[in-house]
């Protein structure tokens, strides 16, 4: 509650009483109600001085709780928090006096309208270092809202009611229930649910993370100028937090990458997935303070040592572009989405809510836990329902997506294609069973296939997003690029606010060299949906085709900020590299292989290891066990697709790498048959060739390469080439 000579009029009137005494207290206005009692200022008749004094106004045990309440908020010692003066006792019962906070709370300043976002900083982070000192001494507030922040005249914002403040203990099993705030007595139980932690709704022992979550919606609110959700009331605005995350809440556009990555790792739904400490949220504020753009990778749930050196990058490199695989978006409103959850937590059991919760848990693919959310309604429905064919199709959905993302296990695949296969069986005139059909062909590399399940899928649904991706991502995927273009702009005509369109045509212009056209698709992607990791390492990549190494390595560390991510680090990899920092590069390209961020499935990852690690001294044999770990890892997708060329081509450089100089023969000039126009096919035909000791046919290959457009800066930097570019054969005309 407020302690206040402002009173928050919206909540309560200034209600002025007759002149009553407790004690010594001369009782004035009634400045606010809270879950434990009323607060009033008074005129402390012996010190000659205005306070507060809380009663309690439940019986029971209200004595003990006001007395805990006291010597909570008596132990801390950060001047933000209100000064106990003393617990006092009258016949009536017991009450605290407290320090007279004047100004106005955060909640009646947000009414007033849009706060600026230095303000909003500065107010934040001085919660943040005050919590940091109850957290250090083992208290959690419990309650932080707007209406218990109150801002005095010069700025210093000051924290009231300690009355929900427990001590935390990791062993405890006292919990805070919805249904116990909505039975507390509090006259505004909407303020605390829209600002409470989903585990502590869901009645969970309170702990730092939760006061970590309640500051992150205050900010959010602050710098958005709504709460999260701002339509939903009750149960329908606890299930709304409960089941959805806050990587979907919306934001302006205005907002800075950095600033929505710090909201989104305070408020993740998840606490082990969230901010774990207000020392972090001090840190990461005072970077957004002080306008610095550094590298985020901590994870809530564990902190990772920083990359080095990150802050000087600046050369050029040769990037992936992540449109691959299997990826959906945002579809629909988010309001739809929530209402579903709402369905989901009012109700047993609903089929269609399932269905539709699953579906809209695919479209944030690229968010931490969302296929295994996916995954879990999906079953739930077979679990009732064996036979349903749209559930049997999403999980073959999820298990290509499984496959796809991590290339792990072909079992996934295997897996993929008997739900598909089911789906088909159980209901053959289902769209979304030909789309998981679809999915299962292209992952193994029947592109022909993929795109005929994908028109039959349109055939019986024309407005199905995802049977357009698919059969999008596989036109390109089977270089028919002018069939992908014509696809694209169908489904980019019919969902114009799906990113994933933007990301897929833009692919298709970067494979085809036109790499301003793909930056500015890469660019409007991002604009649609800011915290889609995969568009910023697109983006990176095309900005560095443009030789724009500074502009590159500052798209990457915003999306570097927003979420780790094995293309990100991937990218940053091949900067160092490129630099030459080596070591820089191996470390990067380490995290790249690592769960849970990276992907130790994936064979180009792998073989980026094995680059760097050639570089280094004593590490050829690390090197060596990169590149075979590639070469497995890639083969069971070249066996599926033994015409893919960027398959074909990469094979034959890892081959060489790791002493198949037969092999690697073969396979570069299969490569060169496939795709003789292709610079990139080109390029990695002759650094092959020169690892094979072939000079002059890599001298053949890189000067086509060159003469198609690959970048010279590239070839340059190549540390394998440097013989070769002081070979009298060598042109740089």
């Amino acid at each position: 509650m407020a302690t206040s000579s402002l009173p928050d009029e919206t909540d309560l009137p200034d209600i002025v009483l007759g002149p009553g005494h407790l004690e010594h207290y001369e009782l004035r206005a009634r400045l606010g109600e809270g879950g434990f009692g009323e607060v009033y200022e008074a005129w402390d008749t012996r010190l000659h001085r205005s306070v507060a004094i809380k009663t309690i106004r439940h019986g029971g045990t209200a004595s003990n709780d006001l007395v805990r309440e006291a010597r909570l908020a008596a132990s801390l010692r950060h001047p933000a928090f209100v000064k106990v003066h003393a617990v006092e006792e009258d016949g009536a019962g017991q009450f605290i006096v407290m320090e007279l906070v004047h100004g106005r709370t955060l909640k009646q300043i947000m009414q007033d309208g849009t706060v600026p976002l230095s303000s909003a900083l500065d107010r934040v982070g001085q919660v943040a270092e005050a919590m940091r000192d109850a957290h250090a001494s083992g208290l959690v507030h419990g309650d932080i809202k707007p209406s218990n922040l109150m801002v005095e005249q010069d700025g210093r914002v000051r924290i009231l009611d300690f009355g929900l403040a427990l001590r935390h203990d990791a062993l405890a099993t006292e919990t805070v229930s919805l249904g116990e705030v909505a039975s507390s007595g509090q006259t505004d139980p909407q303020g605390t649910i829209a600002y409470m932690a989903p585990e502590r709704l869901q009645g969970s022992t309170p702990d730092p993370r939760a006061d970590v979550y309640a500051l992150g919606v205050i900010l959010y609110e602050l710098v958005c100028g709504k709460r999260p959700f701002a339509t939903l009331h009750g149960l329908a605005l606890a299930a709304a937090l409960v089941q959805t995350s806050s990587d979907g809440w919306d934001y302006p556009d205005y907002l800075d990458t950095p600033l929505i990555a710090l909201i989104r790792s305070m408020t993740a739904r998840l606490p082990e997935q969230r901010i774990e400490s207000m020392d972090e949220v001090v840190d990461r504020l005072s970077e957004l303070t002080a306008g610095a753009t550094v590298v985020v990778t901590t994870a809530p749930a564990a902190r990772r040592r920083p990359l080095r050196r990150m802050a000087t990058l600046g050369a050029g490199a040769l990037l992936v572009v992540a449109a691959g695989g299997i990826a959906w978006w945002r579809g629909g409103s988010e309001l739809a989405t929530v209402q579903a959850s709402m369905r989901h937590v009012m109700t047993p059991y609903s089929e269609a809510a399932e269905m539709e919760q699953g579906l809209a848990a695919l479209r944030f693919f690229d968010r931490p836990g969302a296929v295994d959310t996916a995954q879990a309604h999906f079953e739930r429905v077979l679990d009732r329902t064996p036979d349903n064919a749209a559930a049997a199709a999403g999980i073959s959905l999820v298990q290509s997506m499984r496959y796809g993302s991590s290339r792990q296990d072909e079992t996934w695949l295997q897996k993929a294609d008997a739900s598909a296969q089911q789906a088909l069986r159980l209901n053959d005139q289902l769209a979304l069973a030909h789309v998981a059909t679809a999915a299962v062909r292209e992952g193994q590399g029947r592109f022909d296939d993929a795109i005929a399940a994908c028109n039959q899928a349109l055939r019986l649904d024309p407005a199905n997003d995802l049977a357009w991706y698919i059969k999008s991502e596989t036109l390109r995927r089977a270089r028919r690029y002018q069939d992908a273009r014509t696809a694209l702009a169908e489904a980019t005509r019919r969902f114009p606010r799906a990113r994933v369109f933007l990301d897929e045509l833009g692919s298709v212009e970067y494979e085809q060299g036109d790499y301003p056209a793909a930056e500015k698709l890469f660019r409007r992607s991002i604009q649609l949906e800011p915290d889609a990791v995969t568009a910023y390492a697109n983006l990176a990549g095309a900005l560095m085709r443009q030789n724009r190494a500074d502009d590159a390595a500052r798209i990457l560390q915003q999306g570097l900020q927003l979420r780790p991510n094995t293309v990100l680090y991937t990218n940053l990899g091949n900067v160092l590299f490129l630099r030459g920092d080596y070591v820089g590069a191996a470390d990067a390209f380490k995290e790249a292989v690592s769960s849970p961020y990276g992907a130790p499935g994936s064979y180009l990852a792998w073989a980026n290891l094995g680059d760097a690690l050639l570089w280094i001294p004593g590490r050829r044999q690390e090197a060596r066990n990169a590149y075979d770990k590639a070469r497995r890892l890639l083969d069971a997708d070249l066996q599926r697709a033994p015409n893919d060329v960027k398959l074909v081509s990469r094979m034959g450089l890892y081959s060489a790498r790791a002493g198949d100089e037969t092999g690697a023969m073969q396979l570069a000039r299969h490569a060169v048959e496939l795709a003789p126009e292709s610079a990139d096919v080109q390029f990695r035909a002759g650094l092959t060739y020169e690892l094979l000791g072939q000079r002059a046919l890599a001298l053949e290959a890189i000067s086509k390469a060159l003469r198609l457009g690959y970048p010279r800066k590239y070839v340059e930097a190549e540390p394998d080439l440097v013989d070769l570019r002081r070979d009298r054969g060598y042109h740089t005309d």
